[in-house]
Parts: C-alpha cells; sequence; structure tokens
C-alpha cells in the first residue's frame, strides 16, 4: 500500500501542475500543455484514478466477482491523487499569476450546469482517458497529446483536475459553495468511472 499511496500521490503532483499550466494558459495552448499530467503518468507508470480505472480487474480467475476490493483500491489511489493536487494547490498561492480567478471560473461554470449534467460530461472524459492509456501502452504515446486537449475543449470534467482547481479557488467562495461542492464532485466521480469503463460495458466480448 506504500507503493500505491507514493506512486498515487506523485500522480497527483503531476496532474495537478499540469492543471496549473492550463490555469496559466487558459486556451488551446494551455490545453496541450495539460497533456504533461498524463505523460508523467504513463511514463513513470504512476497510479492515477482515470487512468486505472478502466484497467482494474473486476473478477477473479474463477469468475467471482472482484466489484467491492476494485472499487476500494480505486477509492485509495483517487484520495492520494486528491492529497497530491492539494500539496499543488498550496503553492498556487505563493503564485503572483491569477490562478484562483481562472480556476473560480471552472468551478462556477459547472455549478451553472449542475451536478447530473456535469456527471454526465464527466463520461466523456473517462471514455478519452481510458482510450489514449491503452494506446500508450501500445508503444503509441502522441494519442495522448490530442486526446487531453479534446476533453478540455470540449468541457468534460476530469475528477482530478477538477479536484486541483476547487482547492485552488478563493477559500472565501468554496466555503461559500461547499454544500454544492460536496454534491457536485462526487458525480464527476462516478461519471469519470462510466466513461472509463465504456468499452468494457458496451462492446462485445471476443
Amino acid at each position: 500500500m506504500k507503493d500505491t499511496f507514493r506512486s498515487s500521490v506523485l500522480s497527483g503532483i503531476a496532474v495537478a501542475i499540469a492543471g496549473w499550466g492550463f490555469l496559466a494558459v487558459p486556451n488551446i495552448i494551455g490545453a496541450v500543455l495539460f497533456s504533461f499530467g498524463l505523460l508523467t503518468v504513463v511514463n513513470y507508470k504512476l497510479k492515477l484514478y482515470t487512468g486505472t480505472a478502466g484497467f482494474v480487474p473486476l473478477r477473479y480467475e474463477d469468475g467471482r466477482s472482484r466489484w467491492l476490493k476494485a472499487i476500494g483500491e480505486l477509492l485509495f489511489i483517487l484520495g492520494a491523487n486528491i492529497f497530491g493536487c492539494l500539496l499543488v494547490s498550496l503553492l498556487t498561492r505563493l503564485s503572483p499569476m491569477e490562478l484562483g480567478e481562472q480556476a473560480q471560473k471552472i468551478l462556477e461554470s459547472r455549478l451553472e450546469i449542475g451536478p447530473l449534467h456535469a456527471g454526465l460530461l464527466a463520461i466523456g472524459c473517462g471514455f478519452i482517458m481510458t482510450t489514449v492509456v491503452t494506446f500508450a501502452r501500445e508503444g503509441k504515446p502522441l494519442t495522448l497529446l490530442f486526446g487531453v486537449p479534446l476533453f478540455i475543449n470540449c468541457g468534460f470534467p476530469h475528477c482530478l483536475a477538477d479536484a486541483f482547481y476547487y482547492m485552488t479557488v478563493p477559500l472565501d467562495y468554496t466555503l461559500a459553495h461547499l454544500g454544492e461542492v460536496a454534491v457536485l464532485y462526487p458525480c464527476l466521480v462516478i461519471g469519470n468511472f462510466i466513461g472509463c469503463n465504456l468499452y468494457r460495458f458496451i462492446a462485445p466480448k471476443n
């Protein structure tokens, strides 16, 4: 568990640094820069919730379900990912750039469409994530440079990027909307999970 925790924290740090780049340059260039996060995760073989959710084995070899164990592992990874994002978010308070204001715009847009719609949109991000990680594992890492800007420009929420954004938002705004965020965020996590497993859920079994 120690190795998984360390790997997951570092993964969260990588994604948060990538998110920092996007907040600093909130356009297509920043979206491409965000690819740094997933490139780091894939190349160092780190544990990221959205890079793992579509690959965890859901059954034992004898056919028994292992859903509960898989969900437990994913939640552990997610918690450590969020901790890594928190560490980088604390550093943003030292930056002269207006990162908090940009992060607030993202949170406002999520709250405006509501948790259900945001969760449904998160499915798109999950599908893209599993697809590009699959390609990268097959020696085609350039797909990451297309998939990451794609989900950002489509407005598909990524639960770890959003975790970093929400923790970077000015504290008074976050506290004022804490209840809404508490409902919104689990919807993003679930939406990402569904998207990450969309191929397994729908594609015909060979």
